[in-house]
């Protein structure tokens, strides 16, 4: 009744190894990107107007997810006989595709692309907020299996019959245990509530109180609840501070946020406005366009005509006045 990790984590596609991790994030961004056009083009955005935005916010969320977990955990890579800067061997700073990225640190790097991509399209930020906020929690259900293949971030051993199986030589199998103990899965755990939030989220967001960034607001509750115990089961060293891991104090951070989010936005009420900032937007492109006139075309002459013009036009206008037969 256990539950078998992946023998591999990678496999190699001619000279490149592709990473198992990589593509479970990678399928989360697509998935989460595709939710969130659909529901930006229920609310009146552009379709795939998403991409230009997500162009900027997702390298900026990965950028942000790595130095906060490096940040956060400083003995991994600055401790004893580490090697934080040599990208060609393993255990650097850069080494990314060995896993360890941060959702908060995504967060920011992400909120500060998807802000820049806003302001460039001229939409909403909030409206682009809870607009992503069920992606969100499906693109880390998604990233969460990446630890599945890497044997990492799991939960202290367990009698449960959906314990999980490690590799007895896997680096991260504690020390002093038999090798078939099996431990909580803790990224099945957390795939299970995102999953949920997704629905809920979806759900909430159909009543109109929710929107004004409350929906968003609601993202950074629901997910902080679940990962303040999500990380009290896990095993995996980390920093501590006060007596809490750290992941632990950036989620109540998270829940605060999300807290202070709806309060601040609890003024707002009624119908949204739309989606673009006044004077922005397609049906404000569409309207320039209609109101175009001749003076907008450059091959047309508006300009006077001068007065050996103006003679010429008289006389031809008395001569075929003198030309014409007298009706009387």
């Amino acid at each position: 009744m256990s539950i078998p990790s992946p023998p591999v984590s990678s496999f190699h596609f001619g000279p490149i190894e592709i990473h198992f991790y990589a593509l479970c994030i990678l399928t989360g961004i697509v998935l989460a990107m595709l939710l969130t056009n659909r529901r930006l083009v229920a609310r009146g955005v552009e379709k795939w107007l998403v991409i230009d935005i997500v162009i900027l916010a997702v390298p900026l969320g990965i950028v942000g997810s790595r130095i906060f977990h490096v940040l956060t955990h400083p003995s991994y890579y600055f401790g004893p006989g580490s090697n934080p800067w040599n990208p060609f061997e393993p255990g650097s700073v850069w080494a990314i595709w060995e896993g360890g990225i941060a959702i908060y640190g995504g967060l920011i790097g992400g909120a500060l692309g998807a802000w820049i991509g806003c302001r460039n399209a001229g939409l909403r930020l909030w409206v682009f907020a809870d607009a992503l906020a069920p992606g969100m929690l499906l693109a880390q259900a998604c990233g969460r299996f990446g630890n599945w293949f890497n044997q990492e971030l799991f939960g202290g051993p367990t009698t449960l019959p959906w314990g999980l199986e490690i590799d007895p030589d896997n680096p991260s199998f504690p020390d002093g245990l038999p090798p078939d103990t099996l431990f909580h899965p803790t990224f099945l755990y957390e795939v299970l509530w995102n999953g949920l939030g997704v629905l809920v989220l979806v759900w909430l967001g159909r009543f109109t109180w929710f929107h004004w960034g409350r929906l968003f607001a609601s993202y950074l509750i629901w997910y902080g609840a679940g990962r303040v115990v999500w990380e009290n089961i896990r095993i995996d060293p980390s920093e501590v501070i006060f007596g809490l891991r750290t992941n632990v104090w950036s989620a109540i951070l998270g829940i605060a946020v999300g807290v202070v989010i709806l309060l601040i936005r609890s003024r707002r009420t009624g119908v949204e406005p739309r989606p673009y900032v006044p004077g922005r937007g397609p049906e404000v492109d569409a309207e320039a366009d209609a109101g175009a006139t001749d003076a907008d075309d450059p091959e047309v002459d508006e300009s006077e005509p001068d007065d050996a013009e103006l003679d010429e036009s008289e006389a031809v206008e008395s001569k075929e006045t003198a030309e014409t037969p007298d009706s009387r």
